[in-house]
């Protein structure tokens, strides 16, 4: 073996031992959405100013660390109590799907970050078939309307007041966030726990097991908040570009990316989370990205 093989032998083995930029943003992003610590120690939720500002990401409002609120749970509480258009939570939403579009899902989402690590224990990968892959993202959108809009708009109970649909029978981030926190440490709520808590863990553990499988299953088929940023990708700030001068068709690209995105045909996708990975495997440099 030549010197120089041994030295490229080196150099990806120390790469591959290091946090990349954008796994460091992930990181950083959790530690500060959940950064109450004490919140953890005493069980008590954070009551602060924060909380009244919704965080961009899908980020449990019950988790005992959340400093901000959960846009996805701050929709449905508006739209299943006030009955008032919940201007101030859509406001926010666009603006970050103007400015980031689903580089929201790739660099700052908490979940899609426990997703990654998932998809990285050793286990046999399942590749979907392109027909059902196509078919399943396009739930997510229903999962938007009907579980996060239309019901608790409309579907009213006894008490004059939706449930949040979503957060109550669907999200796997706020069970892993504060469901199974809170039915640790509190005797009284395990003892009241029931069909719909034990419906809530399966949920979650379907989809870590999937995450194990599949590269990213809950924000390719059920996330509404990437669906909704999602609707952003063609035109908002942060976008990717192929510059096809450069291109040389090999498909490394699309090989490499998470959410099986056919980077060739539509770099800006909506289902693009502008991880970078296809930026990162190009051999011709021809995949870049940046605000425009």
């Amino acid at each position: 073996m030549s010197g120089m093989h041994r030295d490229r032998i080196r150099t990806k083995k120390r790469k591959k031992g290091r946090l990349s930029p954008r796994r460091i943003i992930q990181l950083l992003s959790a530690a500060l959405f959940n950064g109450y610590g004490i919140g953890f120690r005493n069980g008590k939720l954070f009551t602060g100013r924060s909380k009244s500002f919704c965080v961009p990401v899908l980020n449990c409002y019950s988790c005992p660390g959340a400093l901000g609120a959960c846009p996805i749970g701050a929709l449905q509480t508006a739209l299943g109590g006030n009955r008032h258009v919940p201007f101030y939570v859509l406001g926010l939403m666009t603006l970050f799907g103007v400015v980031l579009g689903r580089l929201v899902c790739g660099f700052l989402c908490p979940f899609g970050l426990v997703q990654d690590l998932l998809y990285k224990i050793p286990v046999p990968k399942v590749r979907v078939p392109g027909r059902i892959d196509r078919a399943g993202k396009t739930l997510k959108y229903a999962v938007l309307a009907v579980a996060v809009i239309l019901l608790p708009a409309f579907a009213v109970t006894k008490t004059g007041i939706a449930d949040p649909y979503f957060c109550k029978y669907i999200c796997p981030a706020g069970t892993l966030e504060g469901g199974l926190f809170h039915m640790m440490v509190n005797p009284a709520l395990r003892a009241l726990a029931g069909a719909l808590f034990y419906w809530k863990v399966f949920v979650l553990a379907a989809i870590i097991f999937a995450s194990m499988c599949i590269s990213r299953p809950f924000c390719r088929y059920l996330c509404p908040l990437g669906a909704f940023y999602s609707l952003f990708n063609r035109f908002c700030f942060y976008r990717m570009y192929l510059d096809e001068a450069k291109c040389i068709g090999c498909k490394k690209c699309e090989q490499s990316c998470p959410m099986g995105v056919e980077v060739t045909k539509n770099i800006n996708s909506p289902e693009c989370i502008r991880c970078g990975k296809c930026k990162s495997v190009c051999p011709n440099q021809a995949i870049s990205s940046g605000l425009h």
